[in-house]
């Protein structure tokens, strides 16, 4: 398989560059003319992105969430900018999108804590031009619903007697088995569970109702990662909600870069919480925000490099 680091460094040189966006730009009539356009700054954003994310490996966890969170920003930035040539179009959209609740000092819980979902900004702008969500479903979400569905941490929540994610199989495989506790926790008998599902898969070959699980057996192994299926990085297992309160069918770079926003504005603004967090560990908030930094930036920049990876085909 090839590393995102790899690909991100080929799309860091000039010519590799130029060609890329040129194949990206197919549907333009002056796709050469724009590919020489836009190259520096596609070149530019992810290399920054790379910058930033290495930054934060190497920094202290008091300010990794506005490092990791930048890089972020700038390889998303880079996509775009090969969906849409004229990126950005309006300063609008170069504000966050986001909206950070206010919080009241006292007994503040990061896991309680919600996001606003702005009509302009990045946030909207990425949902809509690489995820297809116009506009996003959801107003608000919650930190807790965001840290359910990174499944990197579900040995943490299961520490914690809570089942966030439920291993159905492994990444390449074309079988997943869902136990019947996840259609429990979905209130969904078999038809209207699969139902739910299918969108989100392969083709589905066969339906087994077996006594502990329901086997689907699927065409091919999944390859579109944007809705509720999730993959572990390190274990290679696939994943999905235990029930219904965990259920969020978007792609899981969304989750990363809202929690990323949140930390970083708790990072920035909210000091003293912030400050007493790292320092005396006390919450028990502190482990699953402390995984999920160490986890981010690996896999954001592996979960984005996959897609770029995609368009990479210069076969004349």
């Amino acid at each position: 398989m090839m590393h995102h680091e790899d690909i991100y460094a080929f799309l860091t040189a000039e010519e590799n560059a130029q060609r890329y966006l040129k194949k990206s730009y197919s549907f333009l009539n002056e796709s050469a003319a724009k590919s020489y356009q836009n190259s520096a700054a596609f070149r530019h954003y992810i290399h920054n992105g790379m910058i930033f994310m290495e930054s934060s490996r190497t920094s202290n966890i008091l300010v990794q969430p506005v490092l990791s969170f930048y890089g972020m920003t700038h390889f998303l930035k880079g996509w775009l900018l090969t969906e849409c040539p004229d990126y950005p179009e309006t300063t609008a959209v170069l504000a966050h999108g986001l909206t950070a609740r206010k919080r009241k000092r006292k007994d503040y819980r990061f896991i309680e804590d919600e996001v606003k979902i702005q009509q302009k900004g990045l946030f909207p702008y990425v949902s809509r031009y690489l995820f297809s969500h116009h506009p996003f479903p959801l107003e608000r979400v919650s930190m807790r619903l965001l840290l359910c569905s990174i499944p990197e941490l579900s040995n943490l929540w299961q520490l914690h007697q809570e089942e966030s994610l439920i291993a159905v199989g492994e990444k390449n495989s074309t079988q997943l088995r869902f136990p019947n506790r996840i259609l429990d926790g979905f209130h969904l008998k078999e038809e209207t569970f699969i139902e739910r599902i299918r969108c989100f898969l392969p083709p589905i070959q066969a339906i087994q109702q077996q006594k502990e699980a329901l086997q689907v057996d699927l065409i091919a192994p999944i390859q579109d990662w944007n809705g509720p299926f999730r993959y572990h990085m390190e274990n290679e297992l696939v994943y999905f909600p235990a029930n219904r309160a965990n259920y969020f069918p978007y792609s899981e770079i969304l989750a990363h870069y809202l929690l990323l926003f949140q930390l970083s504005m708790i990072c920035r603004y909210e000091t003293e919480w912030w400050g007493e967090l790292i320092q005396m560990k006390t919450d028990k908030e502190y482990p699953f925000i402390a995984h999920f930094l160490k986890i981010t930036r690996k896999k954001t920049p592996a979960l984005i490099g996959e897609r770029l990876f995609e368009n990479i085909d210069f076969k004349e």
